[in-house]
């Protein structure tokens, strides 16, 4: 999965929804009474995750709404939102910046970027609320007694090790991106022969990393919940190469101008939703096997927010 910018095709078409609206989910206010439609999702857990957390929360104030978990590929998604066939769905900062605003250089901070984000995705009639702290990033990870064994705690560490030990597990299309392979390999000098590097789909890059036969450091995302279920260590991108990939809710701009209430009723829901916090939700759907519909519910009424 390129989480990203992956390019896909529509799944079972835009009408087919994942849950049904949320009768279940007590009404906590009318704020949003007469706001109705679809909030979409890209397609992993994740992204399923959040789509069940806003469509109960924003049911719980009022609202009327669906969660559609059923489209294949990043371009889908923002084409349903631009299209108004989605409501709104949650989008990452590097990706609006880099795939669909076409801008090479990504900024250094969170505020910069997603400030940048917001008024070039203005100009599209889509408006950016609830920023999140959670950031899924790009990383490497390694296998927690390796890195004890390398001493290595961050990726300008990499460098200073045997050749041997400069082995990666990274995905074909993290292998050409100005953002990936290329870029980082060049900005921390890791000099890894080309039998060094496997190229390997994203699921079995976690497992290989765990194993260490293929490669000591993986390729992962920073919120995975395989991370701390596997026992990897998350290096230090002490260099800040990569680009910010903040979360924050996309949606029309002429519906948040219509129901302005739900940036308010969001955000207490967004402070809560750290790194850490979404690598726990998303264990729960990619390693316990739970269904994203029923983490988002347990997660929502333990927090208190329904």
């Amino acid at each position: 999965m390129y989480k990203r910018a992956l390019i896909g095709v529509l799944a079972l078409g835009l009408a087919a929804c994942s849950s049904s609206p949320n009768a279940s989910t007590e009404s906590k206010s009318s704020d949003l009474a007469g706001l109705q439609g679809q909030i979409g999702s890209k397609d992993f857990a994740e992204q399923y995750i959040l789509a069940h957390l806003t469509t109960k929360l924003l049911n719980a104030h009022g609202a009327t709404m669906e969660a559609n978990t059923k489209l294949v590929g990043s371009a889908n998604v923002r084409q349903a939102l631009e299209n108004k066939q989605f409501v709104g769905y949650w989008e990452y900062t590097g990706t609006s910046w880099i795939t669909y605003n076409k801008q090479t250089q990504p900024l250094k901070t969170e505020s910069e970027q997603f400030d940048a984000v917001k008024k070039a995705d203005e100009a599209k009639n889509i408006a950016w609320v609830a920023p999140a702290p959670f950031n899924n990033t790009y990383t490497f990870a390694i296998r927690n007694e390796k890195a004890k064994e390398l001493n290595v705690s961050k990726m300008s560490d990499i460098a200073k090790l045997p050749a041997n030990e400069r082995t990666f597990c990274i995905e074909s299309e993290f292998s050409t991106r100005d953002d990936g392979w290329p870029g980082v390999s060049k900005e921390y000098a890791f000099d890894a022969p080309k039998d060094n590097v496997k190229l390997l789909d994203t699921g079995v890059i976690y497992t290989a990393t765990k194993d260490g036969k293929d490669c000591n450091f993986g390729e992962v995302f920073a919120t995975d919940g395989r991370i701390a279920a596997l026992g990897l260590t998350v290096l230090q991108d002490d260099k800040a190469f990569f680009p910010i990939y903040q979360g924050g809710f996309t949606l029309q701009a002429d519906v948040l101008k219509s129901h302005p209430k739900i940036a308010d009723v969001l955000k207490p829901m967004a402070d809560k939703l750290t790194t850490e916090e979404m690598q726990k939700l998303n264990a729960k759907v990619d390693v316990d096997g739970d269904e994203p519909d029923e983490v988002a519910q347990e997660w929502l009424t333990a927090q208190g927010l329904i």
